[in-house]
Order: structure tokens, then sequence, then C-alpha cells
């Protein structure tokens, strides 16, 4: 027999994955066989639609070599650090917290 089929959208089971578990971007497309860009496009839907009783929390981005993890927009990821140009960033990781 074959496994019920899943009528939830990619972006419904990313947000039900967020809420089990953080994730980054990068871990989320791979999970679910989409480019990181849809992945982020996914994120931005979903924070924004999360239920009233319910948080979307980024962890930022941060530099392994200053420290630096004060980046405006976490919801893309940077391609270098402000502060002393470092290219090896760590990745932002999400969750929906709550409900």
């Amino acid at each position: 027999m074959s496994a019920p089929a899943d009528d939830r959208t990619t972006r419904q089971r990313i947000a039900d994955r967020l809420r089990d578990d953080a994730a980054t971007a990068s871990g989320l497309a791979e999970e679910f066989a989409v480019p990181v860009p849809v992945v982020y496009e996914h994120l931005e839907h979903v924070a924004e639609s999360v239920e009233p009783d319910e948080r979307f929390l980024a962890a930022p981005p941060t530099c392994p070599e200053c420290g630096f993890d004060r980046f405006e927009t976490l919801l893309s990821r940077p391609s270098r650090c402000p502060e002393c140009r470092c290219e090896r960033l760590e990745e932002p990781a999400y969750r929906i917290d709550g409900g």
C-alpha cells in the first residue's frame, strides 16, 4: 500500500516543521526539495501568518570571527559580516513557538 497523499502546501509543511523544531533555510530546502531562495519566500509568508497565540522566532546569523549578530534583516542570509567582512557566517535558524 502507498502512503496517503499529503494535501498540505510546502508552506504549510514548513510551518508545521518549524513548530516541531528550529531549522535553517538550507536545512528546510534540503528536507522539502526546494531552492533556498524559495524557502526564504515561504518563511516571509509563514512569519506573517502564524496563529495569534504563536510567535515566529529567528536566531540571527552570527559571525564566527567577531561575534557580530545584529543584522537588520533576519529573513535572508547575509553574504558577509559588516564589521570584519568575514564570509563564513552561521546561518540564521527559525522556529514557531507557542500554540
